[in-house]
């Protein structure tokens, strides 16, 4: 049996904000993005090397207060690049957990958590 990827849905309700933080910020390409009408709501991909994820206001799609985990392999490299940028909103470290982990939680301005992890 084959098993495929999960792209998750996380809620936005600001695209200009979401750009800032998933794009500017974490690093992430737009691929597409759907809108039905002017005036309606905005549904995106972004991905940043083989993780993808949808981003909706669309208010259906997804609850704010969300959490994924996204398995990083070089943790500290992204760590770093986080570091370099100006984004007064999140300063995040690596924190090694009590299960052999080492993760980077970062929280974006609707309030979703993202989890990036490897192990220690």
């Amino acid at each position: 049996m084959q098993s495929g990827s999960i792209t998750p849905i996380l809620r936005i309700f600001d695209v200009d904000l979401a750009r800032s933080f998933y794009l500017e910020f974490l690093g992430f390409q737009l691929d597409w993005q759907h809108q039905f009408e002017d005036n309606f709501p905005l549904y995106l991909q972004i991905s940043k090397d083989d993780c993808i994820i949808h981003l909706s206001e669309h208010f259906g799609d997804a609850s704010p207060h969300s959490a994924i985990r996204i398995y990083w392999e070089h943790i500290y490299e992204l760590h770093s690049e986080l570091s370099q940028k100006d984004y007064k909103f999140s300063k995040a470290q690596v924190e090694k957990t009590d299960w052999e982990t080492l993760e980077l939680s970062i929280t974006d301005p609707f309030s979703n958590r993202i989890i990036f992890w490897a192990d220690a």
